[in-house]
């Protein structure tokens, strides 16, 4: 009895719990005769058996599915569901994937840009401008520069910048005076034609000049205020002198404000398209192949890269017809000149933040209106302004004859006071 119980337990599997891990080890007795006994009684009950059950019942349920055609037709049923679902994910992650594809897609980029430029270069000049030096020692030679021009009128007015036809500068070592001779050529014609100043703004850095000659392509002008950053925008113009050439980018920015070497503000479209010299005065377009604007400069140094400006092209309108009308811009006047008063220098000399009266000029409209020296003009037309920019901003908005309300602190004591805005002298 006590030998059949040894046997008993020696057949049986022997646990050890290791403390630290919490891991059971397994192991077999030794008895390898009783645990070859054991293995073959085990592997009848629990393999061979159920197998063959398994076959057997299989069997039943697919020849009962197949047999019964209610069965059979739901199961179908399930599976086509399945399936069509399924299908229809996949077709789903496709038709999104196919927007992603068509998003990012360039297939039809060189597409618009062959349109594009197709379209715009008959519109552009390239223009080559002599000019005379006279050196310090009083001998004289000649110069020349080149820029870019668009063609705003069959008949032959250009439209370009001011500082590609009247570039007159000195120094101690030389001076530049005007420009003796203006000549364009047009696309794909060899032959130049003499040009003539109508009209130029320094202001706004633009000219226009014309060439006798009818029937030319005049550029279609696009809406600059509707302008999207990112947009696509192609650069068209006389680059480096070598003729009609094009180069590609986005629109970077809008309404950015920059200051030219000649220190003139203005609002302008930035962009990374090319802008090299000769450019200048040239078209900015859309991919509709409209002139958004006109290319006018530029930033160049050590760590940049793509940002050059363009003068957008619905602010061009009103000052191009009043070149060509007027050969100049006719702009209110108010007469002044004056200092910007931040709150540190207000406060250091006893005033108001705000514009102080510095100047006033003979027979302006400052003058007529009763405005003296040491007046600060704290607002315009019931607008706060604290620089002389921004007067000029609510200034330039109006007419010539127009009316524009300041008002002033003088004497610690505040007054309004309307003028009436004159011509620009």
């Amino acid at each position: 009895m006590e030998e059949n119980n040894q046997e008993k337990k020696e057949t049986e599997f022997k646990s050890v719990k290791m403390d630290n891990t919490n891991q059971v080890y397994t192991s077999f007795d030794t008895n390898t005769n009783k645990k070859t006994k054991s293995s073959k009684t085990g592997f009848g009950k629990t393999v061979v058996l159920p197998f063959f059950c398994g076959i057997l019942g299989a069997g039943i349920v697919v020849g009962s599915c197949t047999c019964i055609p209610q069965v059979r037709d739901t199961l179908l049923k399930q599976f086509l569901t399945s399936t069509s679902s399924e299908s229809s994910s996949n077709t789903n992650s496709t038709t999104i994937q196919d927007i992603n594809t068509k998003l990012i897609s360039l297939s039809g980029f060189s597409d618009t840009s062959v349109s594009v430029a197709q379209k715009v270069k008959p519109s552009i000049v390239g223009i080559n401008v002599e000019y005379s030096i006279s050196t310090f020692f009083n001998r004289s030679s000649t110069a020349n520069a080149q820029g870019s021009g668009v063609i705003i009128s069959e008949d032959g007015y250009i439209l370009t910048n001011n500082h590609v036809v009247n570039s007159s500068s000195s120094s101690s070592y030389y001076n530049i005076e005007e420009a003796t001779k203006i000549t364009v050529k047009l696309y794909n014609d060899d032959t130049e034609y003499e040009a003539k100043i109508i009209g130029t703004d320094e202001q706004t850095d633009l000219a226009v000049i014309k060439i006798d000659k009818t029937g030319l392509t005049a550029a279609e002008l696009g809406d600059s205020d509707s302008l999207q950053v990112g947009e696509f925008c192609m650069a068209v113009g006389n680059a480096l002198g070598l003729g009609d050439s094009v180069t590609s980018g986005i629109i970077s920015a809008v309404n950015r404000e920059v200051t030219d070497s000649d220190n003139n503000k203005y609002l302008a479209i930035q962009t990374d398209a090319a802008i090299n010299s000769g450019n200048s005065g040239g078209a900015l377009v859309n991919s509709k192949g409209q002139v958004i604007g006109i290319n006018t400069l530029k930033i160049s140094g050590t760590g940049v890269e793509g940002v050059g400006f363009a003068i957008p092209i619905n602010s061009t309108k009103s000052i191009y017809e009043q070149l060509i009308q007027y050969s100049k811009v006719k702009r209110p006047y108010i007469g002044i000149t004056g200092i910007n008063l931040t709150e540190s220098l207000a406060k250091q000399n006893n005033l108001v933040v705000g514009i102080y009266v510095k100047s006033i000029e003979d027979f302006s409209s400052a003058e007529k209106a009763g405005i003296k020296v040491g007046d600060v003009i704290t607002e315009a037309d019931g607008t706060k302004i604290t620089t002389v920019d921004e007067l000029n901003e609510i200034k330039n908005k109006k007419n010539i004859g127009d009316t524009i309300k300041l008002k002033i602190t003088r004497d610690g004591k505040e007054k309004e006071i309307t003028l009436t805005l004159q011509e620009q002298p």
